[in-house]
């Protein structure tokens, strides 16, 4: 029988530079009503002794109701992001292609993170493809709505590659931060290696509140609209937001962290 467990994808610890230690997301995600996360921390955080200690450490804080997946998120030249949910291996490599090998080698999954508008051109012309794109992360797209466009680049992807999916990860880093979007996934068993094999199939759907989106990132074209919409108003709002606080920069006013901490929470 088949299982439904909610949980959340992108998330960063202490072990590398989030502001929340496992027990405190065990605590968080819990509290959420999730069954699983999957852990992303930055790659060029971590040396041989360090993987060990965070492996274990997702290990001793998952149990029956509440299971950790580690990963790793690599960096790449020109600043391009790759997850590898279940991967804990560093490279040295900042080739995408062979991180995405990399990653694929561990029999964890690859996701292009965040990609910025002016590499999907880039990403097309990859000869070895991801297992995923991430066409919603609100850290980068902001909670309101997606990107259209990074949900286009997939289905041009999928043209090639039929099997890719569409991820929605949070990109948690700090407390005060929007954290409502979430995974409904099915799967056999509650433990890592089915959680990573029902991403892998894409047996899941994001959320948000009321809404689905399918793994497959085949959206209605009112829905598509609609993100355009609602992104491009979020987006001028932040970059008024944004422009503000360099204005207070350049005077030598410092915006207090506490304000700081509730625009991460809004945008």
């Amino acid at each position: 029988m088949k299982l439904m467990l909610k949980g959340a994808l992108h998330l960063h610890s202490t072990y590398s530079d989030g502001e929340f230690t496992l027990a405190e997301l065990r605590r968080v995600f819990l509290s959420e009503e999730c069954r699983f996360v999957c852990m992303s921390d930055h790659a060029e955080y971590f040396d041989e002794v360090k993987v060990k200690a965070y492996r274990d450490e997702c290990h001793s804080l998952s149990d029956e109701d509440f299971f950790f997946v580690p990963g790793l998120e690599y960096r790449c030249e020109r600043e391009m992001h790759i997850l590898g949910y279940g991967a804990t291996a560093p490279t040295d490599s900042g080739d995408p292609q062979t991180v995405i090998a990399h990653i694929d080698s561990q029999s964890a999954v690859s996701v292009i993170a965040h990609p910025k508008d002016e590499f999907f051109e880039w990403i097309e012309a990859f000869e070895k493809l991801p297992q995923g794109i991430e066409t919603w992360n609100t850290k980068y797209d902001g909670r309101y709505a997606p990107r259209p466009g990074t949900f286009a680049l997939l289905q041009r992807l999928r043209n090639r590659q039929p099997h890719m999916h569409a991820f929605y990860g949070q990109d948690l880093h700090w407390r005060k931060q929007f954290r409502g979007l979430f995974v409904q996934l099915e799967c056999a068993a509650p433990e890592p290696f089915q959680i990573l094999r029902a991403l892998a199939d894409g047996n899941y759907a994001g959320q948000k509140g009321e809404l689905s989106l399918p793994s497959s990132g085949v959206l209605p074209r009112n829905l598509l609209d609609d993100f355009e919409a609602s992104h491009r108003k979020s987006q001028g709002r932040w970059r008024f937001v944004k422009k503000g606080k360099e204005t207070l920069d350049r005077i030598g006013i410092k915006v207090p962290d506490s304000l700081k901490a509730q625009l991460r929470r809004i945008f």
